[in-house]
């Protein structure tokens, strides 16, 4: 496998209960993959273990043909992880909150950028504000701002359309769309269908 990520005899225990196992996936450049499922389904789990975060109970995950958990520093370089919370810091403004989540991420962005990144995600005029006053909505765009900063190969998202209305929903399609036609990759869980642009491949686990 020359790119992308691969799920080989993958399988997850939490407690005592198996919440799945043995699955098989290889995800090509440009290529979304969609999980669903029920609450308490694995989908989280599937997420953390994806970026190296949680230990398979079998199987492994590669990046690129390596485990990600053995060329942990290489593959880290390469992804952006948003987790189910939006995890702003409530008494940092949006702006200040980006900053910091991509010098953590390893990279570099300047302050015209990071400005540009907010008002694409239609907080113009709301980044000096502390992320305590923002709406559920504004803070999960003041998150999802960061995706397009930085070019990480490999987008991990947990259910990242929550709180989102029409308009910020469309902006984020577009970000994801773009990420794929660019040859990214994008791993996401969601109850509702992704609805990008025709000839962009997605395929659909359910857990």
């Amino acid at each position: 496998m020359s790119g992308g990520l691969e799920l080989r005899d993958l399988g997850c225990v939490r407690g005592r209960r198996s919440l799945f196992r043995g699955l098989d996936l290889r995800l090509e450049p440009g290529q979304l993959l969609r999980v669903t499922g029920a609450n308490g389904s694995g989908k989280t789990s599937l997420l953390r273990m994806l970026c190296g975060l949680l230990a398979p109970a079998q199987g492994e995950v590669l990046w690129h043909g390596r485990s990600v958990r053995r060329d942990r520093e290489a593959f880290l370089q390469q992804l952006v992880y948003l987790g189910h919370a939006a995890a702003l810091k409530d008494d940092l403004s949006a702006l200040e909150n980006l900053q910091v989540a991509v010098r953590l991420g390893g990279r570099t962005a300047d302050a015209a950028a990071l400005r540009q990144a907010l008002a694409d995600a239609g907080l113009r005029g709301r980044e000096h504000l502390p992320a305590r006053v923002l709406s559920q909505g504004q803070r999960r765009r003041a998150a999802l701002a960061r995706l397009p900063l930085g070019g990480a190969r490999l987008w991990v998202l947990d259910e990242p359309f929550n709180a989102l209305d029409t308009a910020a929903t469309g902006w984020l399609l577009g970000l994801i769309e773009g990420q794929l036609r660019g040859g990214g990759l994008v791993v996401l869980t969601s109850h509702q269908p992704v609805a990008l642009g025709d000839g962009v491949p997605q395929v659909d686990l359910a857990l």
